[in-house]
């Protein structure tokens, strides 16, 4: 603020001093036109004045008075024509002079106490006299006197019309004075003004400090509390947690921790509200507050869950106890308005050093003792290791699953999608494919699909592995087409895949982008995912035969699937569950082959093809090929194999599906 008042105050004195300056420069141009006016123009040229002329420009100038401190007129050349102090020679600044006599325009500085035309000092204890010293231009206008025109016709041939100057004094002091005091009055007033505003600064950052302060302090404590219940929030109860566990294994004692969560909550929040849901939490909190000991914690961890920490439990048992108790009191109804409800819990105990070794693992067990509670209805449960299907390992496996799938990390290239030839079983060729994807793990290596496709169904990361895989297949459809003629392949999605058009929207646009045949792709989605929740699949179904993709029917036969839906819906291949081609080689069970025989026949009537899968020996396809069944793939024929090891045709000829339209029917191929 100081600098800015500093650069105010310079700026306008520089300001205010070229102002004056220039009005200073102004009068001096009006006294040189005075002065001139009774002079002929040729007088400038010839460089004397006649002592006549001489007393004129004394007279035309005399009304300035003490103005002007000297007036000198100097010649083209730079003779000295005129002084008012009567100087009979001397010589111009001839920087200045002949600036002015080339520019045309006037030249002003201020000195100090002239004398004979040098800049000096005042002496010791006198105020400085200040001077402007101004180079006026003389022009032939200026001058009085008409010219022959023998001589303006001289003149006008010269190369500009400036033909002399006139260098006038005129008294500075007052003016500077008068700038002086100005600018010191300037400088007051901005230097009390910054300082008013420093102070008004000032008192607003202090207050808003004081604010920011109080208000980061507010949300310090509220960060740590739950804002509907005023309970500890999960934070708050991890960081007692540490705190206690440390505590417990440095003493050697035990303590608790109990889960609780309401059941059917959700319910609860649909049918009345979410008002009377915030309400009946506030009431849960209260209850459980107001009945526990003093030095136990109780947490509301988020939703309808809530956790109660138990420092000091002598054994297992004693915190089943305290948990049975915690659940009576949700006996009462609890009052939301003037509706009385009642709620039940699903509580876990899980005690340290009994089923953890630290916190994180206290909270992941009492969980656990949670959901089963919940899964059994038992209301309590305390951690069972035999109920644990969420271990670390899964979680750990999880992680990598999410890394493989991370392009940042250049983890996708650990997934990658082998293909398995379905073979013609009355020719023995080749015409279709199965991708099948496969993880190489880092450090388990090879991993299957059952490992990882369950853990990534129920972590809602199998959308971003059907994505993955349906886009390998299509990039890999069309590299094969920049060199062979390619088979279809069929890709497997999920029950959560089809229950949206999602699926459909990321097929469209893969094989617009890759500009591939809708009919090179297959999906292939399970019967019990048809009959979970038809409702949602067929319109998904149908939208893929629009688009031209088949649709084929996996596992069937462990379904309920009925007559009348297998109809109507816009499939155009079964495949038999391998549980039964288990059953129909030599020696196999007789119902199997007549149950496999009326599911040919039905596909058959509905104009489907048949696959059976899972043919690992030549008399399981023998009697496959005896029953009708119109294509098999197993080990039989090839295991899956990577992209690279895939045989395929050069040609292939249109035929038509069940749909009515062409798709591929390959050329001959060994299986």
């Amino acid at each position: 603020m100081a600098a800015l008042g500093v650069a105010l105050v310079l700026v306008t004195s520089r300001v205010m001093e070229q102002q004056a300056i220039r009005d200073g420069t102004a009068t001096a141009s009006t006294a040189m036109g005075y002065a001139v006016l009774p002079l002929p123009a040729d007088a400038f040229s010839q460089g004397l004045l006649s002592a006549a002329e001489a007393a004129a420009v004394e007279r035309s100038t005399a009304g300035f008075g003490e103005r002007i401190v000297e007036m000198r007129l100097w010649s083209a050349n730079g003779s000295l024509m005129y002084s008012s102090t009567s100087a009979s020679s001397g010589f111009p600044d001839t920087e200045r002079f002949n600036a002015v006599m080339s520019s045309g325009q006037p030249d002003a500085r201020v000195i100090v106490d002239v004398a004979y035309g040098t800049q000096t000092t005042a002496d010791e204890g006198a105020t400085a006299r200040q001077v402007l010293d101004v180079y006026v231009p003389v022009r032939v206008a200026d001058a009085g006197r008409e010219m022959t025109p023998e001589e303006s016709a001289a003149l006008d041939a010269g190369p500009q019309d400036v033909i002399g100057a006139a260098e006038i004094m005129l008294d500075h002091t007052d003016a500077a004075q008068a700038l002086h005091n100005a600018v010191r009055t300037v400088a007051i007033v901005v230097a009390l003004g910054l300082v008013a505003l420093w102070v008004l600064l000032f008192r607003t950052v202090l207050t808003t400090s004081k604010r920011l302060q109080t208000t980061a302090l507010e949300n310090a404590r509220l960060a740590l509390l739950d804002s509907l219940t005023g309970l500890p929030n999960r934070r708050l109860l991890a960081e007692r947690m540490r705190r206690t566990v440390e505590e417990a294994q440095r003493t050697g004692g035990r303590l608790g921790l109990v889960l609780l969560d309401i059941d059917r909550f959700k319910d609860i929040n649909d049918s009345l509200g979410h008002d009377h849901g915030d309400e009946l939490l506030e009431q849960v909190a209260d209850r459980l507050r107001g009945a526990l000991r003093d030095e136990d914690v109780v947490a509301r961890l988020g939703g309808d869950e809530f956790a109660i920490l138990l420092p000091d439990v002598r054994s297992v048992a004693n915190a089943e106890r305290l948990a049975r108790r915690v659940r009576q009191l949700f006996i009462p109804p609890f009052q939301l308005g003037e509706m009385s409800i009642h709620v039940e819990t699903s509580i876990g105990v899980a005690c340290l050093p009994d089923h953890a070794s630290d916190s994180s693992s206290l909270m992941r067990t009492a969980d656990v003792a949670m959901y089963t509670a919940k899964h059994h209805r038992t209301g309590v449960a305390v951690y069972d290791a035999e109920e644990d299907h969420s271990s670390p390992a899964r979680l750990m496996l999880l992680g990598d699953l999410h890394r493989a799938l991370a392009p940042d990390l250049d983890g996708a290239a650990q997934l990658v999608m082998h293909y398995q030839p379905k073979i013609d079983l009355a020719t023995g060729r080749t015409v279709g494919h199965e991708a099948l994807m496969r993880w190489e793990h880092p450090n388990r290596g090879l991993l299957m699909p059952n490992v990882f496709i369950p853990l990534a169904e129920q972590s809602g990361l199998i959308h971003e592995l059907t994505r993955f895989a349906l886009t390998a297949v299509v990039e890999q459809l069309a590299q094969w087409s920049t060199t062979t003629q390619p088979l279809p392949v069929a890709v497997n999605l999920s029950a959560h895949d089809v229950t949206s058009t999602a699926v459909v929207t990321v097929i469209r646009d893969l094989l617009a982008l890759h500009t591939l045949p809708a009919e090179l792709l297959q999906v292939e989605i399970t019967e019990t995912a048809l009959v979970a929740d038809p409702s949602r699949v067929v319109p998904v179904l149908h939208d893929l035969a629009e688009l031209g993709v088949q649709v084929s029917i996996d596992d069937f036969g462990i379904g309920t699937t009925s007559i009348s839906q297998l109809r109507d819906l816009p499939v155009d291949e079964l495949k038999i569950d391998r549980l039964f081609v288990a059953d129909i080689a030599d020696g196999g069970r007789e119902s199997s082959v007549v149950v496999v025989q009326a599911m040919v026949d039905l596909a058959h009537s509905f104009g489907l093809g048949v696959v059976a899968e899972g043919v690992e020996d030549a008399a399981t396809a023998a009697v496959l090929r005896g029953l009708g069944v119109d294509r098999a793939q197993g080990f039989l024929y090839s295991a899956a194999v990577e992209p690279a090891a895939v045989v395929l045709p050069r040609a292939r000829a249109p035929r038509r599906s069940k749909r009515g339209t062409k798709t591929p029917a390959p050329s001959a191929t060994p299986g």
